[in-house]
């Protein structure tokens, strides 16, 4: 009788307990979900010769950045994907994630970095590496904003960009 009395106590402590559990695994999600809802967003457009980038980049509540890019990029399939990333200080570096209209069953990730110079955004050419498949900057080798193609400048936001 006492092992039984003993079980039942047992199999209750460990059902509190997941419950417990649970609470906070919603409580870590609500909290994940509340720092992803976007605070502001600014829309930006670059022209190159016969190239065009639109940039929208939304301001998440825990100070990262989201957003979507599409390139038109004269004799290259159109490109058309979403950025994120962070600013470190007045630096953007982002990560492209995007599709190309001849490959859209393959996925392409290329980081970017951005310069915030008054309310423009130049995108800088640095040295990128792919080490296992991933692409990233070079940390110790310098990006080049001054000699530059794409230089962004605010627009309106239309309901098509978001």
């Amino acid at each position: 009788m006492k092992k039984i009395i003993a079980l039942c106590l047992i199999i209750t402590c460990i059902g509190f307990q997941s419950c417990k559990n649970d609470e906070k695994q919603k409580e870590i999600e609500a909290a994940k979900a509340e720092g992803e809802k976007v605070v502001s967003s600014q829309c930006y457009k670059a022209v190159y010769e016969k190239d065009t980038i639109d940039l929208r980049v939304n301001t998440l509540k825990n100070g990262k950045i989201s957003g979507d890019m599409v390139m038109k990029v004269a004799n290259a399939p159109e490109r058309i994907g979403e950025v994120a990333g962070e600013f470190k200080g007045d630096t953007l570096f982002v990560d492209y994630t995007f599709v190309d209209t001849k490959n859209k069953n393959t996925k392409f990730k290329n980081p970017m970095a951005l310069l915030k110079r008054n309310s423009q955004l130049i995108l800088g050419n640095g040295t990128m590496q792919t080490t296992m498949g991933v692409t990233y900057l070079v940390k110790d080798k310098p990006i080049d904003f001054e000699n530059v193609k794409y230089k962004f400048t605010t627009v309106e936001c239309t309901d098509k960009s978001k």
